[in-house]
């Protein structure tokens, strides 16, 4: 019987800490978009990635000072 009066207070704390991890996560915007990162990794980018600088080309900025 005094396991009970260490264990339902020590449940509480618990309680409380649980309840305040979950308002935490919910205001500070963990549970907005579940989906949409597992959805964006699949999908194609609208326009292709630019080509990049041919090394043996000069550039224009280079012979002009």
């Amino acid at each position: 019987m005094e396991a009970v009066y260490l264990l339902i207070p020590l449940a509480l704390v618990l309680l409380a800490l649980i309840v305040w991890a979950l308002l935490w996560a919910v205001r500070s915007g963990q549970f907005d978009d579940l989906e949409g990162p597992a959805h964006r990794i699949l999908m194609d980018e609208d326009e292709p990635p630019e080509p990049l600088p041919d090394p043996k080309q000069p550039s224009e900025k280079r012979g002009q000072s």
